[in-house]
């Protein structure tokens, strides 16, 4: 048995709240207790001291703020080396970075280099769970799950599935996709802290042959996640309309395949009928909000008060390469203007806990990762607050958690994360290279 002690300022919310300003624990001198890889205690940390005196030389004193690691729900792995490419909405921009790009991930090597470059980039942005798509080659989601494995990172990732309009070097088939995912699955779903989506890129680069594959796979395991796109840009809403002709709307040509239930993520969700929005909610699927990728694709702007008001489970995610940051402090910034233009104000709470504990009860995780509760997987991140001269003089003017909060998030990048721990275990530390070790 291994225990650790990490005393400093905490937060994080304990339960699924509509209303986080309200429903959060600070603890100025908190006291976070580690045993075996998750948390055993957390509260205050004289109160605590006190009744275990013992431990005092043993504690580990953080200068920042402690909140659980962060939770990215939509990114590619492969289009990191592509992310701030030049002047292309979403269709162009497939097919004149993205899938060259993929193309390259036919190499085991290249693919668990990349997987590498990718997760350690991922710690130093303070993330420390993602959803995660691959390419269409089986041998890019081994890669992956090893290398994320080496770290004991909690990670979903899939084989992206297309079988039609793509490069021929990146189709599969919907046999061969149907066979390919399900062996991955079955060797890394639950697999230690690794988890398996289903992933049908989107559904203009499926047939229904290989859509109704992935929906009885899907009904074989049944504690699986799908992701996939939904209704990113209207020319692709459009090409929808011309693809499925038969079907009323985008989201319905995922629902006669049997994609749309708890656990499904719907990258992007920007474009939506009122019918889309009510059937979201009822079958319990996620949207990803994706604001820089929105923003830097041209994409329209993703309506978060409407998918509030109608119930609808939403996490926020980078989107990288569309995206053009990993930090999910850089992506609430990039939030909080979406909503801005469209005459509405995003509170700093509210978009912390949409890539913390919202996107974990959104994502189905909430009793592993996401909080800091008792029996919880311990995956956190220290805060450097004075990161930058900027940062550090508009934190000294802030007066209340709330004015900190929106300037760690408007102002905060890769910068402002101290360390990074997963299962209680150091990964990433301002300053210093980490190479991954079998656990």
């Amino acid at each position: 048995m291994t225990r650790q002690f990490h005393r400093g300022s905490i937060l994080h919310f304990p339960k699924a709240t509509i209303a986080p300003s309200d429903n959060y624990q600070y603890l100025h001198d908190g006291m976070l207790v580690v045993e075996d890889g998750l948390v055993q205690h957390l509260g205050d940390a004289q109160d605590y001291l006190s009744n275990n005196p013992e431990v005092q030389a043993a504690v580990i004193q953080h200068h920042g703020l402690i909140i659980p690691g962060l939770i990215d729900s939509h990114v590619h792995y492969p289009q990191v080396e592509i992310i701030a490419s030049y002047g292309k909405q979403l269709l162009d921009w497939l097919n004149t970075y993205t899938f060259p790009a993929e193309q390259q991930f036919v190499e085991a090597a290249y693919a668990r280099a990349q997987a590498e470059f990718f997760l350690q980039q991922l710690f130093a942005h303070g993330t420390t769970t993602a959803s995660v798509y691959a390419t269409v080659h089986p041998q890019s989601v081994s890669s992956f799950f090893e290398a994320a494995e080496s770290y004991n990172a909690r990670m979903i990732c899939g084989k992206v599935l297309m079988d039609r309009n793509c490069p021929t070097a990146l189709q599969d088939s919907a046999e061969s996709g149907y066979r390919e995912s399900k062996q991955l699955l079955e060797q890394w779903h639950k697999n230690g802290r690794q988890l398996y989506a289903i992933t049908p890129r989107f559904a203009p680069t499926s047939s229904e042959a290989q859509l109704a594959k992935a929906g009885q796979l899907a009904k074989e395991h049944p504690d699986s996640f799908i992701q996939t796109h939904l209704s990113e840009n209207p020319t692709e809403v459009q090409w929808i309309n011309e693809l499925f002709p038969d079907y009323s709307d985008y989201l319905a040509v995922y629902e006669a395949h049997d994609l749309v239930r708890e656990r499904s993520l719907f990258g992007h969700g920007i474009h939506l009928t009122d019918r889309e929005y009510l059937a979201l909610a009822s079958s319990g699927a996620t949207i990803n909000f994706c604001p820089s990728s929105n923003l830097f694709l041209g994409s329209g702007l993703f309506n978060y008060q409407r998918a509030q008001a109608n119930g609808v489970a939403v996490a926020l995610a980078s989107d990288v390469g569309g995206g053009t940051s990993l930090s999910m402090f850089a992506n609430q910034a990039d939030a909080y203007k979406v909503c801005q233009l469209q005459q509405a104000s995003l509170s700093p709470f509210d978009s912390l806990y949409l890539c913390t504990q919202g996107a974990a009860v959104a994502m189905g995780i909430e009793r592993q990762v996401g909080n800091l509760n008792v029996g919880s997987e311990a995956d956190f991140i220290e805060l450097d607050m004075h990161p930058t001269p900027m940062l550090s003089q508009r934190l000294n003017k802030a007066s209340s958690l709330s004015e900190k909060l929106f300037a760690i998030n408007t102002l905060g990048d890769d910068r402002v994360i101290n360390a990074t721990y997963l299962a209680g275990k150091q990964v990433y530390k301002k300053g210093q290279h980490y190479v991954a070790t079998a656990v």
